[in-house]
């Protein structure tokens, strides 16, 4: 069992070097974003980027988790079976949707609040949409495949190329926020470009009528789950466009990206969980080693969580020749982001979780259970928001994702039972809530006062996880097994 999670710990490090490296490159746009253009205007691009990730969903139509099921598997045809006629309909149906975005540009950015003289980036958003979906399953193949050097290699060159072209063209060339769909486009094409021999060298022009039913079934039901996900992850944006104003989604936002490092956690170990669950799932201990994933993934996201709430406000603000994280314009909205940091979290053990509906093929019930988080998030949103402002849609975010991991976690119980280790985690919560009650009890207006509280707040935690909510005879043993292995 250790070798086994010892391979998911190295997966999980090739995945989370390259996404960490990548998106703190992707990241370093933030502060040329929210320094240079206006909240009204990053308001625009955000409503346009919700509109990229709703589509997104339809151009998929739960292909993707259809594929990873059957190639892994490879129940029906061959290896080029399982990858070609995925292929084959998402790149048909691709171009469809992307006609119908062209034809309807007007009416589209109209629905969506996107004042007429930005309505051109309708065009740019279906372009982006249609290369990123045609790369979805190539770049599927290869996490499977546990290529994941090769993954993460081609993941860095595509931030990379966006992060210059924005610069290029937002600084030198003095464009718009059309630099960034204009950048995006590009990095999506070279990323396509990269693909094109694994594309090749495992596409087949054939057409398996029978697979392609199998992947349906399992799959569809994954496009209302999908969306349901998506909704819990953007319609804050479109409603805060309806109750607020442009101005208010470019604070929100751009506070809420702030979240990006658990978000970089939660990312880099589902790269590495899914494949891993997958090819493990018929092992003898596998519930026993899924079981300790949850205990030590919720460890590491407890510690990230509260040293990221703690110092995110001061690391954001401090300025250097006249620019800092975040724009001085958006630093009102600071306060929500350890509420987002804790919502990717539970966002975390949702993605957990879910293990039990891929092996057991219960797909039927994530539509149900994402749509009532997203149902969730849409009256939350449509309660809070009026009163509480950016403060009522981070809430509506967190209480989304806890609906959904417990749904998920209740489902997975009843058809694939995993003794999780509970006592921990709830020892683990418990110290999250210590911490935080502990920095509002000693808040003091003074800047190195508080800065000294939240460093011992901090440590005290470590301490507290240390002796009171893990086991130290198993880290030691860990340890003595790693030391081992070395030998």
């Amino acid at each position: 069992m250790f070798d086994k999670l010892k391979q998911l710990g190295k997966d999980t490090a090739i995945y989370g070097v390259s996404t960490m490296v990548g998106r703190f490159l992707n990241f370093l746009l933030i502060p040329v974003f929210t320094n240079i253009f206006a909240p009204a205007e990053y308001g625009i691009i955000q409503i346009v980027y919700a509109f990229i990730a709703i589509v997104y969903i339809f151009y998929i139509y739960g292909m993707d988790s259809a594929f990873l099921k059957f190639a892994a598997f490879k129940d029906i045809g061959d290896e080029k079976d399982n990858f070609s006629t995925p292929y084959i309909s998402v790149f048909a149906t691709s171009l469809i949707f992307s006609f119908i975005i062209f034809f309807y540009k007007d009416a589209i950015a109209a629905n969506l609040g996107i004042p007429d003289e930005y309505h051109y980036l309708i065009y740019l958003a279906g372009a982006v949409i249609f290369l990123d979906v045609n790369g979805a399953i190539p770049f599927l193949l290869l996490r499977l495949n546990r290529e994941a050097k090769k993954f993460s290699l081609f993941k860095i060159l595509n931030i990379c190329t966006n992060l210059i072209l924005n610069l290029f063209l937002i600084l030198v060339m003095k464009l718009g926020i059309e630099a960034i769909l204009f950048s995006n486009i590009i990095a999506s094409l070279v990323s396509l470009i990269l693909l094109l021999p694994t594309i090749y060298r495992n596409f087949r022009l054939k057409f398996h009528t029978k697979l392609f039913k199998r992947l349906m079934k399992f799959g569809l039901p994954y496009l209302p789950a999908g969306l349901a996900v998506m909704v819990v992850q953007v319609i804050d944006v479109p409603i805060l466009e309806k109750l607020t104003d442009l101005k208010t989604i470019g604070i929100y936002k751009a506070n809420y990206k702030l979240g990006i490092f658990m978000m970089l956690f939660v990312n880099m170990f589902q790269y590495a969980w899914q494949p891993f669950f997958l090819q493990n799932a018929k092992e003898e201990n596998a519930k026993e080693m899924f079981s300790k994933v949850l205990t030590y993934f919720t460890l590491v996201g407890s510690i990230i969580l509260v040293g990221l709430s703690l110092f995110i406000s001061d690391a954001a603000t401090i300025q250097i020749s006249g620019y800092s994280l975040i724009g001085s314009w958006y630093w009102s909205g600071l306060s929500i982001v350890p509420i987002i940091l804790l919502a990717y979290l539970i966002n975390g053990l949702y993605v957990i979780f879910s293990a039990g509906i891929y092996i057991e093929e219960k797909s039927l019930y994530a539509p149900l259970i994402t749509g009532i988080g997203a149902v969730t998030n849409v009256v939350a949103n449509f309660v809070l928001i009026p009163v509480l402002n950016i403060y009522g849609a981070a809430l509506a975010t967190l209480a989304a994702y806890l609906v959904m991991a417990l749904g998920y976690y209740f489902v997975t119980q009843k058809f694939y039972k995993i003794n999780y280790e509970m006592d921990k985690i709830f020892k683990i919560f418990a110290g999250v809530t210590l911490a935080g009650f502990g920095y509002y009890l000693f808040e003091s207006g003074n800047i190195y006062i508080s800065l000294l509280i939240k460093t011992l707040i901090f440590i005290g935690f470590i301490f507290y996880l240390y002796f009171i909510a893990v086991n130290r005879d198993e880290i030691k043993s860990i340890k003595q097994k790693l030391k081992e292995t070395k030998n």
